[in-house]
Order: C-alpha cells, then sequence, then structure tokens
C-alpha cells in the first residue's frame, strides 16, 4: 500500500509535457536526452518516492540571466529533470481545482489565455479609462511568504502530498554557480514549474479577489506579477493605488516606489499633460503614436509597439551572432541559424504597431551587407553593389530570412 494514490500514467503525461517544453539540466547535470535513456527506470523511481511520500526534490540551480536594460540580471531557477517531472505531476493535478475560480482577467501561465490576449484587453481599455495605474511588486517572487502560500493552496485542496510537495519545494536551497547552497525561508523560484501557478493562486487571494470585491468597475490586465489597472481619473488611480498597497503590504509584499507609476493616457482626444504618459507591459510600450485606421485619416493614438528595452535585448542578441564574420557560411545557412530567433521575435513583437520593428531589422540588413563585402571579392570596397546584390536576393527569395516580408524589401538593401 501507499501512502498516497499517485498512477503511473501520471507520472507519465508529466514526463512528456517535461520533454516537450525542453530546458536545461538542473544540479545533477543530467539533460532531458540522458534522462531518456532510462526513463522507465526514472520514472518509475519518481513515481515511488511520490507515493510513498519519501520524495525529497534536490537544490534547484540558479543562474544569472540578463534583463532587458542588458545592466542587471534575475536569477533563474532550473530544476532538475526528475524534479520537473514532479512539480508537473502535481501541477496537472491542481490546476484543474483553481482554474474555475482564477479571474478572467488573470492572464499568465494559464490555458488558452496569452500575453497577446492581456495586451490587446489593456490596448481596448486604455482606449476607454484615461489613467492606468502601472504596478511593480518588489521582488514578487523572491519574497513570496512560504506559509500564505500554503494558506491559499489549502483552499483549494485537502490532498495531503500536494501540499507535503509543494512545501518541500518551496524550502528546497538555492544551488549557485560554484556548489554553495542558501536556504530558502521565503519565495519561489522563477523558472520552477509549479511557481507560476503558486503565483496566480496567491495573487488570486492577495490582489484578484480585493479588486474584484472593492472596485467591481475597475478593469484590470495580470499577467502573474505584472499588472495594470484602469482608472477613470487621476483621483481614483490614486485611491486604488492606496488600497492595493495596503493589501499587498498585508501579504508581506509591497510596491516598488519608483517604478510603480500613474499613467495619462494621452492622446488626440485627451488635453492637458501629465509627467508620465507611458508605461511597459510585457514587453510593449504603450504610448501615443500616430495610427491609421482603413478609410480613416491618420490621427494620435494611445496604443502599444515594441519596447525600446526589447528592442535594445533583441538587437544585442543579433550582435552576439556575429554574423558578418561568418564567411565561410552560405547566406542559407545562417538564414537557418537566425530564422528561429527573427521568427519568434516577429510573431511576439509584430503583433501590434508590426512597423515599429522595421528599423531594428534594417540594421541587421546592413550587417548582411557586410557578409557580402567580405564574402565576395568584388563588393569589398563597394556597399552600394553589396546592398544591391542582396536587394536583389530578397526579391528573388523572399522568404529566405523571416523579417524580410516585413520590411517589403526592394534592391536597395541596408
Amino acid at each position: 500500500m501507499k501512502s498516497f494514490s499517485i498512477s503511473q500514467e501520471e507520472i507519465w503525461e508529466a514526463y512528456k509535457q517535461v520533454k516537450k517544453n525542453k530546458g536545461a539540466a538542473g544540479v545533477d547535470s543530467q539533460s532531458i536526452e540522458e534522462f531518456d535513456k532510462k526513463v522507465n527506470d526514472n520514472l518509475y523511481k519518481i513515481w515511488n518516492r511520490m507515493s510513498s511520500g519519501t520524495y525529497f526534490p534536490p537544490p534547484v540551480r540558479t543562474v544569472a540571466i540578463p534583463k532587458d536594460d542588458g545592466k542587471s540580471q534575475r536569477k533563474l531557477g532550473i530544476p532538475t529533470v526528475a524534479d520537473r517531472v514532479a512539480q508537473t505531476a502535481v501541477k496537472m493535478r491542481l490546476e484543474p481545482l483553481v482554474e474555475p475560480h482564477f479571474h478572467p482577467d488573470s492572464f499568465g501561465y494559464r490555458p488558452n489565455k496569452s500575453a497577446h490576449d492581456a495586451l490587446g484587453t489593456a490596448r481596448e481599455r486604455c482606449q476607454r479609462y484615461d489613467w492606468v495605474i502601472d504596478l511593480d511588486i518588489k521582488g514578487f517572487f523572491d519574497n513570496l511568504d512560504h506559509d500564505l502560500v500554503i494558506q491559499s493552496v489549502k483552499k483549494f485542496t485537502d490532498e495531503k502530498w500536494i501540499l507535503l510537495y509543494i512545501g518541500r519545494w518551496l524550502k528546497a536551497p538555492a544551488q549557485s554557480e560554484d556548489g554553495t547552497l542558501t536556504p530558502r525561508d521565503k519565495g519561489t523560484p522563477q523558472g520552477g514549474v509549479i511557481s507560476p501557478l503558486l503565483a496566480n493562486i496567491f495573487l488570486h487571494f492577495s490582489f484578484d479577489t480585493p479588486m474584484k470585491e472593492n472596485f467591481p468597475d475597475v478593469p484590470f490586465e495580470r499577467y502573474a506579477d505584472d499588472v495594470i489597472v484602469h482608472c477613470k481619473s487621476e483621483r481614483q488611480a490614486l485611491f486604488v493605488k492606496s488600497f492595493i498597497e495596503e493589501k499587498l503590504a498585508g501579504c508581506k509584499l509591497e510596491l516598488h516606489p519608483e517604478k510603480t507609476k500613474i499613467v495619462y493616457c494621452k492622446d488626440d482626444a485627451r488635453q492637458g499633460s501629465y509627467p508620465d504618459e507611458k508605461f511597459d507591459f510585457l514587453g510593449y510600450t504603450f504610448r501615443a503614436r500616430q495610427v491609421k485606421k482603413e478609410g480613416k485619416k491618420i490621427f494620435v493614438g494611445f496604443t502599444p509597439a515594441v519596447s525600446n528595452k526589447a528592442k535594445k535585448s533583441m538587437n544585442r542578441q543579433m550582435r552576439s551572432w556575429q554574423v558578418h564574420l561568418h564567411s565561410d557560411k552560405s547566406l542559407e545557412e545562417i538564414a537557418r541559424f537566425v530564422n528561429p530567433s527573427i521568427r519568434g521575435w516577429i510573431n511576439y513583437y509584430g503583433k501590434f504597431y508590426k512597423t515599429a520593428l522595421c528599423r531594428l531589422f534594417n540594421l541587421f540588413n546592413v550587417t548582411l551587407t557586410r557578409w557580402v563585402m567580405r564574402k565576395y571579392k568584388r563588393f569589398r570596397r563597394h556597399k552600394t553593389r553589396a546592398r544591391y546584390w542582396l536587394g536583389h536576393v530578397a526579391k528573388r527569395e523572399p522568404d529566405l530570412f523571416a523579417h524580410w516580408r516585413l520590411l517589403g524589401i526592394r534592391p536597395a538593401v541596408g
């Protein structure tokens, strides 16, 4: 007899999700490919330990990744493959219990909801509401109170094994690159499978529900801890912001005093001015821009486009490719290498105001022109001729590079 009722089929389904999502190795340096070599034995061990109550998660490998500003860093926690399987098994049990209760304006890490849904809703509401509270919860994932997280989860389930393992994951130490272990008495690692669900459960009670009960006519978009609140007046915005501050303080969280701001959604129809007239949300900047609807004149609307931070991040990655130095490669080989990233950027950042990406990709065309000049001797001192040649390639094969159709490429590329 096992202590907990967990089927081997659940563990197998959890593994299929982990394998599909890929991901890096944890502290044991075991990749998904290595795990897969003895998959039946590995999954049996996970099932046996979880169902008997003897599963203890290993430390979480901590890596620092640069933020969009290119200066500061964010700590990302990477569990082992086996631990990701275990977390996914718990998530598969817990998610169906909590999903029906979540607020419709909570968009992050939820089935059938996306960042584009949140952005589109925010864009529509910015047209109807003059003011926005751009909320920044200071160190949200690093400061979650463990006891309050468990209390929140208990409101949805009393299954002992779910509560047991969530408690153990919350306390699992962090292991840095040099092997140093850091105990965890608060917070949940960004990068863990279960962390986004725990964040949504926590904020369901600390933010979503209080807003619904006290300000039913004040809409918001929340993507995990990234939150935008819409208000009809500055006075209302100040009052609601104060209320949110108080509620979060009761949950041992605080708003970042500098990054949290009240924004005026200025456009053609809104007069006056305000110190803050733009905000960033999910990699987009909302501000006044010239827009044109079909059959209508150009006007100034408050609308989103790719943020400068996101463009700088993409530009850093493109420069890191050093495409112009790879004269040993063919143009087709370079395209195969860069297209997955470029296509992903277009799919995400091109959803709204796509033309804002054009200048960025024109800069990449300059790099391609430099590649042509190094690759072919006849163009070595002739930049204009190299641009013209590349333009003809683009005209002949407009789908060779993912961004060429976006730019409406012509013979004079670059």
